[in-house]
């Protein structure tokens, strides 16, 4: 483990992760674990990997509750956070869940297609963010707290062909991230965002290894790992100065 994080950042608060069963959340969801966060982890329909890994970290001395939450449907969102309650006072909330939507060209996109992108990978982030505010910021009597969104390479790169309106979601992520960070920069809230390259996950297609070895500088993709290791590191003390920031893990593309 990277030595900076090698001590508890929060060791009796409650992160939310959502989407934090499979792939780069369930990284995220093990690696806060063990850092000494509890962790709730969100899951939108399959519950087996997510009850599995909250399990496993119980079984490993941590805490962790496996909640099941639409994130598309406001009134799952506010469920999530009140039954992640249950494991203590809240500290931190990544929003991790995304879809890339439909891959066809812009003219080829419908109304319903955008509309179930943007839902979950822009509104819900913003209203998951407001229901942590709600909680976190010491407006609310809270006790401060972080927010790690997750965006993508894409939000300024254009996004793959058929993906241009994931890119779209992914640069409102962003611009979501700092207009955050400034509102509530004085109410103990840090909001940062990790934008990954391409990434090693089920939502990315095996070919994607291949064009990594041409499209990316270091020749590869990357590990779910070495994305949770910098959303660990913006959730730490170590990174107390920093908010409205995107910290781009990408292989240097």
């Amino acid at each position: 483990m990277n030595s900076v994080n090698s001590t508890p950042a929060h060791p009796h608060g409650v992160v939310i992760v959502t989407g934090g069963s499979r792939g780069i959340g369930h990284a995220i969801s093990s690696l806060l674990a063990h850092e000494g966060h509890a962790v709730a982890i969100n899951y939108a329909a399959n519950a087996a990997p997510a009850e599995e890994l909250a399990r496993t970290i119980t079984a490993q001395g941590g805490r962790a509750l496996a909640i099941r939450a639409d994130i598309s449907k406001p009134e799952d969102i506010r469920a999530l956070f009140e039954q992640a309650s249950g494991l203590g006072p809240l500290t931190g909330l990544v929003n991790n869940a995304g879809i890339t939507g439909t891959k066809v060209r812009v003219d080829e996109q419908t109304a319903e297609t955008l509309d179930t992108l943007f839902n979950i990978n822009i509104r819900a982030t913003m209203l998951a963010s407001g229901e942590a505010v709600r909680r976190m910021s010491t407006r609310h009597g809270g006790k401060g707290g972080v927010i790690v969104n997750l965006s993508s390479v894409a939000a300024r790169l254009g996004g793959l062909p058929g993906l241009v309106p994931y890119a779209a979601s992914k640069a409102a992520v962003e611009t979501f991230t700092r207009g955050l960070a400034n509102e509530v920069a004085r109410e103990g809230i840090r909001v940062n965002a990790v934008a990954p390259g391409l990434t090693a996950t089920d939502m990315v297609p095996p070919e994607t290894a291949k064009l990594a070895e041409t499209v990316v500088p270091m020749g590869r993709v990357g590990h779910v790992d070495e994305i949770a290791q910098a959303v660990a590191f913006l959730l730490s003390p170590a990174s107390s100065y920093m908010t409205g920031s995107v910290m781009t893990v990408s292989g240097g593309r």
